[in-house]
């Protein structure tokens, strides 16, 4: 095994898309592959908001196990690209406003959806994930090796963003849509952009000064 620090983690943050394979019903045991909007939770686990009515909701009640696949290839060339595939089960997730909230930060089109009131949230519980990304730097982890350290709360993370929000906003347009301990994600004209940090960051005040020094280096 020899994967980039957090390349993984990073990774999930980056795309905005990805692939969901479930267990098909009918025919029964095929999997069944869709493409969707996700967006990473507060550690880094993918949430989609799916249709009471789709195929892959109703394959889900039924077998909650699937796999989902995130790439990075920006250019097209998918085979070169940054990819991981997960592998775990999905949990509804009831739509409070932290959940709401946190998922338009990413999706802001995703409201349209949520006020016809038949979509409902579920994330993503890790078993393993595949990372692949340059020549030779491939390998499996754990679900729990993904991020050890505890996440931000919510509550946390909207006051950093309230305070750092200001700053990001000015002439590159940039907005900034999430923070966590391994670095901050901005949107600049509907683009997503992840900017990691040097190291991870479990203290408050070096989460603090690192925001600061990713903002001059990289949105000012």
């Amino acid at each position: 095994m020899n994967i980039p620090s957090h390349a993984p983690l990073h990774l999930l943050h980056t795309a905005s898309v990805g692939t969901l394979a479930t267990h098909a019903r009918q025919p029964e045991g095929f999997p069944y592959p869709t493409v969707l909007p996700f967006a990473p939770d507060a550690r880094h686990r993918p949430t989609i908001l799916v249709s009471r009515l789709a195929e892959h909701t109703h394959n889900l009640h039924a077998d909650p196990r699937a796999g989902f696949l995130a790439v990075d290839a920006p250019n097209g060339d998918v085979l070169s690209a940054q990819r991981v595939t997960l592998l775990g089960t999905f949990e509804p997730v009831d739509s409070t406003p932290d959940v709401v909230q946190r998922y338009l930060r990413y999706h802001p089109d995703a409201e349209r959806y949520l006020v016809l009131g038949d979509f409902t949230f579920w994330t993503m519980r890790l078993e393993r994930l595949r990372y692949i990304g340059d020549f030779g730097a491939m390998g499996w982890l754990g679900g729990d090796e993904l991020d050890p350290l505890p996440p931000l709360a919510h509550a946390e993370e909207n006051a950093l963003i309230e305070q750092f929000g200001r700053e990001a906003g000015g002439p590159g347009g940039f907005e900034l849509i999430g923070i966590d301990r391994y670095g901050i994600d901005l949107k600049q004209h509907g683009t997503r952009i992840r900017f990691p940090f040097d190291d991870a960051h479990l203290n408050n005040e070096t989460l603090h000064t690192a925001l600061e020094v990713c903002m001059q280096r990289y949105v000012k």
